[in-house]
């Protein structure tokens, strides 16, 4: 057996799935319904991620089938919401390989792990980062609920994580089917909880905003109700 890569004690990890510009910007092919709320929330938790040195596992998927209509490898769409990027990162292709260093993050701060389907569990190489991950609590944001989020929480609980799932920072296309899978994810143990819970309400960041109006009017709101630090 290979040996455990990635050991962290009394630690929780951020598992960011798919923040990507199809899923989650106004102009993209597959956005979701809830994008506005989602995408303030997202700034928020990424902006408490960096203020703790919080450990960021980064899924995004790459579709290669024409007929899929989004996160298309190599276009603009499936590219990651930039304010989720952190600065020493590295990112894995979906090649069905395992290789990973042992020691990862005490050199990087985030490992984005590019996978083919919406489930992390089926690409070799994010099974292995999700199960060997040690972890007290593995903190879940981004899309979508009724698909990627379902299968990340579902698959991290039946490995013995403790999951939590801030549900006003992910993003689905059904509501209906959205709070079913939400049900199923806390009827297995996962923990739902909001962004206010987990990060405060003083972590929001205004890079890369969705240019949509509604977006705009809502992190304009945001900003100035935001309470100033004292130094």
């Amino acid at each position: 057996m290979a040996p455990t890569i990635l050991k962290l004690t009394r630690k929780r990890v951020l598992v960011d799935v798919d923040t990507q510009r199809d899923l989650l910007m106004v102009e993209g092919t597959s956005c979701v319904r809830n994008h506005r709320r989602v995408l303030a929330n997202i700034r928020r938790i990424m902006a408490w991620a960096r203020a703790t040195g919080l450990p960021v596992i980064s899924t995004a998927q790459v579709n290669k089938c024409p007929k899929i209509n989004y996160c298309l490898e190599d276009t603009p769409g499936s590219a990651k919401m930039s304010y989720t990027l952190l600065n020493r990162r590295v990112s894995y292709q979906a090649d069905g390989y395992t290789d990973l260093p042992r020691e990862f993050f005490k050199d990087h701060e985030q490992m984005v792990l590019k996978k083919r389907t919406f489930d992390p569990f089926d690409e070799p190489r994010a099974e292995r980062v999700l199960t060997e991950m040690r972890a007290d609590e593995f903190v879940v944001m981004g899309a979508i609920t009724e698909s990627s989020i379902k299968a990340t929480v579902l698959g991290l609980l039946l490995r013995g994580k403790r999951v939590v799932v801030i549900e006003d920072a992910i993003g689905s296309h059904d509501k209906n089917a959205a709070e079913i899978a939400l049900r199923q994810m806390q009827a297995k143990g996962a923990r739902l909880v909001e962004t206010k819970t987990i990060a405060g309400s003083t972590h929001l960041r205004l890079v890369g905003a969705c240019k949509c109006p509604r977006c705009q009017g809502l992190l304009e709101k945001a900003e100035k109700q935001e309470p100033v630090t004292q130094k």
